[in-house]
């Protein structure tokens, strides 16, 4: 990918350790990466800009939104979106309408460092060929 905005991450995660180590980790594979506490906060960073991340990495279980609205919310406001739900409740990807399910992930928490970097570079191959398709 190119740098800034294409390499662009979202860490949308309510426990504060998990979500600064995910950010550190992600930083120094070369990411930019930022993050939030609640699916407000990370629907209110996309309001005005849905085409700000290329990819959002998100727990399903945190207050004020619940993670599957989150999702679909998400995912409508930027259809070329990649989606990771990084949880340690199922989501089962096939609940989501189906035009969805080839940028949604599910990374089973808790997971080592090494299981988040294939998980992202699998989105992110997904994101390349959705690109390379427009072009």
């Amino acid at each position: 990918m190119n740098a800034t905005r294409e390499q662009r991450i979202l860490v949308v995660d309510d426990e504060l350790a998990l979500r600064v180590l995910m950010q550190q980790y992600l930083t120094r594979l070369g990411y930019e990466v930022e993050a939030c506490a609640t699916g407000t906060e990370a629907l209110e960073r996309l309001r005005n800009e849905p085409q700000l991340y290329w990819l959002v990495l998100a727990d399903i279980v945190m207050p004020e939104v619940s993670g599957p609205q989150l999702v679909l919310t998400l995912l409508r406001s930027n259809p070329k979106l990649c989606v990771l739900v990084c949880s340690g409740v199922p989501f089962p990807v096939s609940t989501l309408p189906p035009e969805y399910h080839g940028q949604v992930r599910y990374l089973a928490k808790p997971f080592a460092p090494q299981m988040l970097a294939a998980a992202v570079r699998e989105l992110e191959e997904v994101a390349r060929r959705g690109r390379s398709a427009e072009s």
